[in-house]
C-alpha cells in the first residue's frame, strides 16, 4: 500500500500539536476521519485532515465545545444548503463573542479591584497599625474608616 502523501496517526499526532489520545477521541466524536487505513489498521491522515484538526482547536479556542464544533461538522457533511452552514456557523460566533465580552467585563472588574488594592496598600505601607485580631485585621481601615477592598481585605 503506498501512502505518498499520508501521515501516520503518530506522525500526525506531532504535526498537529496534539496527542494519539485527542485524534481517536475526534474520530469517536465523528469530528476527524482518517483519510486511509492500512489492511493492519494504521490509520493514515492528510494534510488537509491537518487543517481540520487546527479548526477544531481554533474553534474551540474560540470557546465552542466540542458538541457545537461537532454540530458545524455535521452541517457541512451533509451538503446542507451554504447558508444555512454559514448562518449556523455565524450564530455560534456571535455566542461566544457574546461570552468572550462578558468575561472581559469580568475580567475588567477584577482588574479594578485589583488596580484600587494596590493604591490601598501603599496607605498601608505608611501607617503604623499592624492587621490583627484586636483591630479586625483593619477592617474598617483605622486612617481612613473606610472598608478595605474586597480583594485586600481578604488576604487580611
Amino acid at each position: 500500500m503506498k501512502n505518498q502523501g499520508l501521515m501516520k496517526i503518530g506522525d500526525f499526532a506531532r504535526a498537529s500539536d496534539t496527542n494519539l489520545r485527542t485524534l481517536r477521541y475526534y474520530e469517536e466524536l465523528g469530528l476527524l476521519e482518517p483519510s486511509k487505513r492500512s489492511e493492519g489498521g494504521f490509520r493514515y491522515f492528510r494534510i488537509v485532515d491537518l487543517h481540520r484538526v487546527r479548526m477544531i482547536q481554533n474553534l474551540q479556542g474560540l470557546g465552542l465545545s466540542l458538541e457545537e464544533v461537532g454540530k458545524l461538522i455535521s452541517h457541512r457533511k451533509a451538503e446542507e444548503d451554504h447558508s444555512a452552514t454559514i448562518t449556523q456557523v455565524k450564530q455560534s460566533l456571535n455566542r461566544q463573542a457574546h461570552l468572550i465580552k462578558e468575561r472581559q467585563n469580568q475580567l475588567a472588574d477584577l482588574h479594578a479591584a485589583i488596580d484600587e488594592a494596590l493604591l490601598k496598600l501603599k496607605i498601608c505601607a505608611t501607617c503604623e497599625h499592624t492587621p490583627c485580631e484586636g483591630n479586625n485585621w483593619c477592617e474598617p481601615c483605622i486612617m481612613t474608616q473606610r472598608s478595605l477592598p474586597r480583594a485586600l481585605s481578604a488576604l487580611f
